[in-house]
């Protein structure tokens, strides 16, 4: 079996049965072989920040071992929000799923199909929030804490909602 990588993937949606696309996402990707969670962060409701009047978004991140290389694991990913019915039509729309790999190992990453770290990631509390929850002690590639993005994201349109989907009674 090849060496496993450690990643961090951010979770998202808004349409449709959110929490059950979430959990799917989940489901598939720890039996799907050469992945396997190893644990997922607690769960935040966020406003929208796409266009137009969108739901609040549901949004956790997971934590991975895998033996897939970063491009097949964001094919896998792809492959997952387009199953769960995502159209790419509008960027920052709507979705019934977003998947979006944010850390691979410490790798630093920028091709034409993949930006590693997530070119965003520092930027959307929405996303540090639960991943610093995961792994508070986790440092960026370029040695930046993210309890420290933590702290100055801060928590504004961020709602703590609880520690699993099956906690949840919306």
């Amino acid at each position: 079996m090849a060496a496993e990588s450690s990643a961090y993937i951010a979770l998202g949606a808004n349409l449709g049965d959110v929490k059950r696309n979430l959990r799917r996402a989940i489901e598939t990707l720890d039996a799907t072989p050469g992945c396997r969670v190893t644990g997922v962060s607690p769960w935040y409701r966020s406003r929208a920040i796409g266009p137009g009047n969108q739901p609040d978004y549901l949004n956790g991140v997971m934590a991975l071992a895998t033996s897939l290389d970063p491009h097949a694991l964001l094919d896998l990913l792809q492959a997952l929000e387009a199953a769960a019915g995502r159209e790419r039509t509008v960027r920052w729309g709507a979705r019934t799923l977003d998947l979006d790999l944010l850390l691979f190992d410490d790798l630093s990453l920028a091709d034409e199909r993949l930006t590693l770290p997530h070119p965003r990631l520092a930027e959307r509390n929405f996303v540090v929030y639960p991943l610093s929850d995961l792994a508070p002690a986790l440092r960026l590639p370029d040695g930046t804490p993210v309890s420290g993005l933590r702290k100055a994201l801060g928590a504004r349109g961020l709602e703590a909602t609880f520690a699993t989907l099956e906690q949840s009674d919306d």
